[in-house]
């Protein structure tokens, strides 16, 4: 019991952090885009998107680095599950998400065209450099495509700020913003410790530890974002905060292991884990892109999403 004590406290004390963290990050960042006339889209898309990513890739780099790429491909996919069918599904129960129309459509079909060709590169059961160089393309391609879309300031603006923000303050704004995505990335960090070293002591396969355990603790980040920016009405930055996440997820995060220790991929993966990512990114579309003037992510909706993350952790155990 006492070998169990630390792995616990690091795993509350992470919680109690990456409230914290996640508050001030989501603030900091309306603050830029305000600031700036930053589209709420490019912040959720890069800044959330890359930055609550970062730590799916420093696990993944880790993990592959010491040969356990069962655990980073799991952590991979298993963050993308989570994404969609746990930060989503509870976004949508605390508060009904307004999806502006026009808008994300492209960012959620780069998204599937990124799930379907890393599908095809896993079939064969085998992540390699190739596999690797060809999802950081898709990645340079993606980035390319979101510089250029920032140009486009039809959707910058915040409610919530009835005063302009100076830009004076700009030096203060990014460093509160720097010092949350370090405290946000640190507190995932011990939870996944924690999560892991607890997992370990019940003797559970390095795959299904990254697809339950680290994918969770990875994917806190993008829960307590979305949560807080669900809390402040900023809707446009859920949804981006989620498809830019699972973006990098897809296509950084994935390729971390075919560039580092190329390997075999389990058959888990293409007949069990894939599919239910596949299934969540068409739902993603489905619940967001209602043929509406005004679409909504409904609480119904957030608990079907819910209860297909249920269903799948059925199957793991």
């Amino acid at each position: 019991m006492p070998d169990i004590l630390l792995p616990i406290i690091a795993l509350l004390s992470g919680f109690i952090l990456l409230i914290w963290s996640a508050d001030e990050f989501t603030e900091n960042g309306a603050k830029i885009a305000n600031i700036f006339k930053i589209s709420p889209l490019i912040i959720g898309l890069i800044i959330f998107g890359f930055g609550t990513s970062a730590p799916e890739m420093l696990v993944s780099g880790l993990a592959a680095m010491n040969g356990n790429t069962g655990l980073s491909i799991g952590n991979a996919i298993g963050s993308n599950i989570f994404n969609i069918a746990l930060v989503l599904g509870i976004s949508a129960l605390i508060a009904p998400i307004q999806v502006p129309k026009g808008i994300l459509k492209k960012e959620w079909i780069f998204l599937m065209l990124a799930t379907l060709c890393a599908g095809l590169l896993l079939w064969d059961r085998r992540l390699d450099v190739t596999d690797g160089l060809i999802l950081l393309t898709l990645l340079i391609l993606f980035l390319t495509y979101t510089f250029k879309e920032s140009k486009n300031k039809s959707h910058h603006e915040f409610d919530e700020f009835q005063q302009p923000i100076a830009k004076q303050q700009a030096s203060k704004t990014w460093i509160m913003l720097f010092v949350g995505l370090i405290v946000l990335i640190s507190s995932a960090k011990l939870v996944v410790w924690g999560g892991v070293e607890v997992a370990k002591a019940f003797g559970i396969s390095d795959l299904i530890i990254g697809l339950t355990v680290v994918a969770l603790g990875t994917s806190l980040p993008e829960l307590a974002v979305s949560i807080a920016s669900v809390l402040k009405k900023q809707f446009e930055m859920v949804v981006g905060n989620v498809i830019g996440s699972n973006l990098f997820n897809t296509i950084a995060v994935l390729a971390i292991p075919g560039l580092i220790h190329p390997s075999a991929v389990p058959i888990e993966v293409i007949q069990r884990d894939y599919p239910v990512m596949l299934l969540l990114t068409v739902l993603l579309f489905i619940v967001s892109y209602k043929f509406s003037k005004e679409p909504v992510i409904n609480r119904f909706e957030g608990f079907v999403l819910i209860g297909v993350f249920s269903l799948y952790m059925w199957l793991l155990f």
